[in-house]
């Protein structure tokens, strides 16, 4: 099922496989992090950072009572994915926005590179207008040349209209890498 694909990849986003392996074999609620450790058989630091993750995207829930016999304190966990289709689409509303920054950046900017590819350079830092570079990468010292993104954009324009018919298609495994890509380029 397409929904379910879109599911296990943004959970698996969210996680990572160690953790998205821990949640496949999750256990009834209520339970610690240490006896889901031992039922999942799971390392004690995944489970707590998938259910940390989990609780921070809303998908987690724990109640804290005080042990008997240690007087320690435990968290009792509650995972709950009923609203992961809102959560789902939010976030796939985000990383689309993200992607269209970018398109936008690609667009209304001009870029320059070397041959080597280190880095990308605005036209007025290419120029040495801002940065002095003249023309020259500061990396490999070679020269700098228009960068022309035209396949880019086309293949992105392309992209963002597939991916408006169905946002929660963004979180498809094979679509994944185009945004952690435009989550870069934007930081």
């Amino acid at each position: 099922m397409k929904k379910d694909k879109a599911k296990l990849a943004y959970l698996e986003k969210l996680v990572g496989p160690l953790g998205l392996e821990m949640i496949k074999r999750l256990p009834d609620n209520g339970l610690t992090d240490q006896q889901i450790a031992q039922e999942t058989g799971s390392e004690l630091n995944i489970v707590r950072r998938t259910l940390f993750t989990l609780y921070e995207h809303h998908l987690a829930s724990y109640v804290l009572e005080r042990d008997k016999e240690t007087g320690w304190m435990l968290y009792r966990w509650n995972v709950d994915f009923a609203d992961i289709e809102r959560r789902l689409a939010d976030d796939a509303q985000k990383l689309l926005s993200t992607l269209e920054r970018w398109l936008d950046s690609e667009l209304n900017t001009i870029y320059y590179t070397c041959d080597n590819h280190c880095s990308r350079f605005t036209f007025d830092m290419a120029s040495g207008n801002t940065c002095g570079y003249e023309f020259v990468c500061p990396v490999c010292k070679e020269n700098l040349y228009y960068d022309d993104t035209s396949e880019l954009v086309g293949t992105m324009q392309g992209k963002i209209n597939e991916l408006k018919t169905n946002v929660q298609s963004i979180f498809y495994p094979e679509n994944l890498s185009m945004f952690e890509l435009a989550q870069t380029e934007q930081e």
